[in-house]
């Protein structure tokens, strides 16, 4: 084989590494990215806005000044700024996951049918919002879309669909989890709401097994003990189509999460998701506890644990630091450079 021959087969192959490859993978560097993610924490270590969650007594008690920030690529790079060990529960990010896991037991159609999966313009733990459609017309981010997608998962026990939705969980994750049983108790003291709305999404016949049940479960789900690396990873997967990049592991259905993100883009931050859908481009989905998760499709996760939450319930500085960093490195999956 001649010397021309290599180079042309060198050539060859160069262009189509660079042609199969995301082009955004090509153009930033590793301290490009780490150096956004410096920048928004700095930025935002010293802020004093929002307050923790205390409805719920546990959350009340966690540090608010923690604060950590990780984003991983979809090639399974890590990156990270601040306190990305420290535990807080995973609250309402719980509901993406088990959102996905009955999509993949039971279908797309299957959550679309039962409880609707359109943002009810109405707070997250409304009863008026069940009322008005008798239980449809909801969506798997809010309370009684949350609590019936935990009702949906299939088991003959408590511990058969206990077991199956941590499981899901630690795929994301590519960890182990456990409960934050301080947590837990907190909630399942203080949780009569969330019973009453599962006794009424049963009364509309969206719960078909036992409410209380269903809600306990719930409870438990979004007591799991989480750290901003987790969270990452997490989002990550969803990045990379349900394959979670670090571990290797096929986590759920690839062809379920484009509607998975969907859901995320339409209800994922309580009452401001049009607003944080209009200023970033990003699915995402906050918990009370002071997480929130971002998916930047095809490109990273990224992920904030800080718990002062605004008027909304979003934490304060992970929506700031977020949308930043996606800012700086092109995450928001609309823009585009015109050819």
């Amino acid at each position: 084989m001649t010397r021309t021959t290599h180079s042309i087969q060198g050539l060859a192959l160069g262009l189509l590494l660079l042609f199969s490859a995301p082009l955004w993978a090509t153009e930033l560097s590793p301290k490009q990215i780490q150096a956004a993610l410096d920048k928004a924490y700095t930025q935002y270590k010293d802020i004093k806005e929002g307050a923790n969650a205390d409805y719920i007594p546990a959350l009340a008690k966690v540090d608010p000044k923690l604060y950590g920030i990780v984003l991983v690529t979809t090639d399974g790079s890590v990156y990270s700024a601040g306190d990305v060990q420290s535990q807080v529960s995973i609250q309402s990010i719980s509901k993406v996951f088990t959102m996905a896991l009955v999509m993949d037991e039971s279908g797309t159609a299957a959550l679309a049918e039962n409880m609707g999966v359109d943002a009810t313009g109405q707070v997250f733990n409304s009863i008026y919002a069940i009322e008005q459609n008798k239980g449809a017309e909801m969506n798997p981010l809010v309370n009684p879309g949350a609590i019936t997608a935990t009702s949906m998962v299939k088991g003959n026990t408590y511990d058969d669909i206990w077991n199956k939705i941590l499981g899901t969980y630690e795929a994301f994750a590519g960890r182990s989890l456990t409960v934050l049983e301080d947590v837990y108790r907190s909630e399942a003291e203080t949780n009569q709401r969330n019973r009453a709305i599962a006794a009424l999404m049963a009364a509309y016949g969206r719960i078909t097994t036992d409410p209380l049940r269903a809600t306990d479960i719930y409870t438990r789900q979004c007591s799991v003990g989480v750290n901003a690396r987790d969270l990452g990873i997490m989002a990550a997967t969803l990045a990379n189509a349900g394959k979670n990049p670090v571990t290797g592991r096929q986590a759920m259905q690839a062809e379920n999460v484009p509607e998975v993100l969907a859901v995320m883009a339409t209800a994922g931050l309580y009452d401001d998701a049009g607003k944080w859908l209009y200023q970033t481009g990003l699915p995402a989905k906050s918990g009370v506890g002071g997480g929130i998760i971002a998916v930047s499709p095809g490109k990273f996760g990224i992920a904030v644990v800080s718990p002062p939450l605004d008027a909304a319930g979003n934490s304060v500085r992970a929506q700031k630091a977020i949308a930043d960093i996606s800012n700086a490195l092109g995450g928001n999956p609309y823009q585009v450079t015109p050819r």
